[in-house]
């Protein structure tokens, strides 16, 4: 989880989009940037992101469209950055996907606290004391540590690696190769199998949050943050 967030920002005033994604930088965020609609929708169907931020009038698709590709691809946190403050604006961005409405000129450090805010609510994760609350799983990272209702789960190394994996990519589709790849190691040369053996035990030490671990058939494992 020591991973930093990448987020894509999309605005087509350079001067606004230089200042915001320096400050966004320095703040420990990865940003990638596009300087219009078509640019944005060709970046989110290469790159998966943790937040997306984008101002509503932008050349070529605007912010609403380029909204209506994403939740078309995947679910993400997204914030409308805008000069329009009209509440019928507003709510047309909530109804067809929008997480936040800011509306410019705005403070960065409000959009850096409303992006970290929404990545943490989308994550599922709450940090305290150096825990992560998922749910029903409370873990310790800096032990290895586990528990699922308030009971010790023991998990072999590789079933805490593959579960921490599976919780970074919550919602993703993951394959098997990926899985042994990010897990195991690009140079294992094991039998892919391995990784439906390592589901089940981890889904058994689970107990009660197994629905968490969820089999795509033909395609892989995904986490879920509920049963489906």
């Amino acid at each position: 989880m020591g991973e930093k967030y990448r987020i894509l920002f999309a605005e087509d005033e350079k001067g606004l989009r230089d200042i915001v994604t320096l400050f966004l930088r320095g703040n420990g965020l990865e940003v990638d940037t596009a300087s219009d609609g078509n640019e944005a929708c060709s970046l989110v169907q290469k790159n998966r992101y943790d937040a997306i931020v984008l101002d509503i009038m932008m050349p070529g698709k605007d912010g609403r469209e380029v909204c209506r590709f994403i939740r078309s691809m995947y679910d993400v946190p997204v914030i409308f950055l805008t000069a329009l403050g009209q509440e019928s604006d507003i709510l047309t961005g909530y109804e067809i996907g929008a997480d936040e409405y800011i509306t410019k000129p705005f403070s960065t450090k409000l959009l850096l606290a409303k992006i970290n805010a929404l990545i943490k609510r989308y994550h599922g994760i709450l940090v305290e004391g150096g825990k992560m609350v998922v749910g029903e799983i409370v873990i310790e990272p800096a032990r290895r540590y586990v528990t699922v209702n308030g009971k010790d789960v023991t998990l072999a190394p590789k079933e805490y690696d593959l579960m921490m994996y599976l919780m970074d990519n919550r919602g993703i589709i993951l394959t098997r190769d990926q899985i042994l790849d990010k897990v195991w190691g690009m140079e294992y040369e094991g039998y892919d199998r391995a990784v439906d053996t390592h589901i089940k035990k981890l889904r058994a030490a689970l107990g009660d949050a197994s629905y968490h671990v969820q089999t795509v058939i033909k395609s892989g494992y995904v986490w879920r943050d509920n049963k489906e």
